[in-house]
């Protein structure tokens, strides 16, 4: 007789960090039953994290694919401002929270569905995820913790059989259900929610909760409220630093897509830039470019202001707006530091360290060469020598415009300027850092679509593992 092997993701330890707040914050619900299960990803890098061995497809299936051994699951409220008007018919309209575990890092990470049915708060739609929308996620959650922005990732992507009618993709489409894990899914939105209802009490419940399990090092401090929102700026401030080093436009930054523990999630229209363009828009339906990729930093600093509603019923407002007033200088030292890091500098003076990132850039928006490979042919091309003389540094780049010849010799003055303050071994470390910071992957849209169209017209699934493969090398 074959000894039964209990599935180690059911058996896992499952916190219910977020159900103990009580039924004023979520809903219960049950996942939809699906006519077929085929796993399409699984991420083994989350399950080392959890310390998790010898977990198979089958395993996955029974968890995330058939919900087996762990309803109700919960719904969460919330609501939010959508393109800049509050919205408060939103909430969990295709995902629940599965479950809460802590890693072996010891933080508290969420595991979250998209795509597993309706909910009350689906609004007419079906509560489904196309397949393509998760093939994007994982892509996208994967390119970002390669390039080290704080993002949340997929654990599993399973293809689910139904039909799915769009207006954005041919149809019918593929379908899916996605298993996310990040360390929260409570939003901005979930506060927004308790102040239109007009109840300060469970404001100061969220919060506390919030402090206690995500910010623990606050709870003994006589001003947490304050102090936890001035952290909170600081943490949105330096993630929008990693998305704009990165190239990455998230596309819908409404302040229902803005988590509390400032961590990047929910990837829809996304897009990685192809060459450096402040207007970049990547979703078709932004006609006003609202969430361009250089207003990226502005509008995560309006959607702070906007959460300062709800929460100036239990803090200061004096003490929100010191918080807030922080963002700038957090977010251009953020950015400063990420650039010198793609550019392979840990540390450099900071006058130095402002004008390469400003050649950098400078040379960048003018020239219009893409964006990634940029960074990448200095992680492939680098050598010590460069640190001998400028002529060396990029020596085979030539152009016939006069004034991209300039500010390229610009570029590379500064960067060599910016060597000449290093030791011989500070120098020996730059590819180290270059290649923990740039990827030969830049995952522009052509590369998506050249995954996508062999899945979509082989079922070929080859070339979707070898990007990932790519992305993680």
């Amino acid at each position: 007789m074959t000894e039964f092997s209990p599935n180690p993701l059911l058996a896992l330890n499952y916190e219910p960090a977020f159900e103990r707040l009580g039924d004023e914050f979520s809903d219960r619900v049950s996942a939809a039953q699906f006519p077929q299960h085929i796993l399409r990803f699984r991420n083994d890098d989350i399950l080392a994290q959890l310390g998790l061995e010898k977990v198979t497809d089958e395993h996955f299936i029974e968890a995330f694919g058939k919900f087996q051994g762990r309803e109700p699951f919960l719904a969460m409220r919330y609501h939010g401002y959508q393109f800049g008007t509050y919205n408060p018919a939103l909430g969990d309209g295709r995902g629940f929270l599965y479950g809460q575990v802590r890693a072996k890092d010891g933080e508290l990470y969420d595991f979250g569905t998209k795509g597993s049915g309706r909910t009350p708060y689906s609004r007419g739609g079906d509560g489904r995820l196309t397949l393509k929308g998760g093939v994007r996620e994982v892509l996208a959650a994967e390119m970002l913790h390669r390039l080290k922005v704080r993002t949340s990732r997929c654990l599993s992507l399973i293809e689910t059989g139904e039909g799915l009618w769009r207006g954005d993709e041919p149809s019918p489409t593929r379908s899916s259900v996605m298993i996310r894990f990040n360390r929260s899914h409570i939003r901005f939105g979930t506060f927004e929610r308790l102040d239109a209802i007009n109840r300060k009490d469970l404001i100061a419940i969220l919060l506390d909760h919030v402090i206690e399990t995500y910010y623990p090092h606050l709870t003994s401090e006589r001003d947490q409220y304050a102090l936890f929102y001035a952290e909170l700026v600081a943490k949105v401030a330096q993630l929008v630093a990693q998305w704009m080093a990165a190239g990455f436009c998230h596309a819908v930054l409404n302040t229902d897509n803005m988590s509390i523990t400032g961590e990047s999630f929910d990837y829809g229209p996304y897009a990685f830039i192809p060459t450096y363009q402040p207007s970049f828009t990547a979703a078709y339906f932004d006609y006003y470019g609202r969430y361009a990729y250089a207003n990226q930093a502005e509008i995560c600093y309006w959607n702070l202001e906007m959460l300062q509603i709800p929460l100036r019923r239990v803090i200061s407002e004096d003490d929100l707006k010191s918080g807030l007033s922080q963002f700038a200088s957090h977010y251009e030292k953020a950015y400063q530091q990420r650039m010198l890091y793609r550019l392979g500098f840990d540390q450099l003076e900071e006058s130095i360290a402002s004008d390469l990132v400003y050649r950098t850039v400078q040379f960048l928006q003018s020239a219009q060469i893409d964006y990634h490979d940029f960074f990448w042919q200095i992680t492939k091309q680098f050598d010590p020598s460069w640190s001998q003389n400028a002529s060396s540094i990029f020596s085979q780049h030539e152009t016939s415009n006069t004034e991209l010849a300039q500010l390229f010799e610009n570029w590379r003055q500064s960067y060599y300027q910016a060597l000449q303050t290093l030791s011989r071994f500070e120098i020996d470390q730059i590819p180290a850092k270059l290649n923990e910071y740039n990827s030969e992957v830049g995952l522009v849209r052509p590369e998506i679509e050249d995954v996508w169209n062999p899945i979509a017209e082989d079922d070929n699934w080859q070339p979707f593992y070898d990007l990932l493969t790519r992305i993680r090398k």
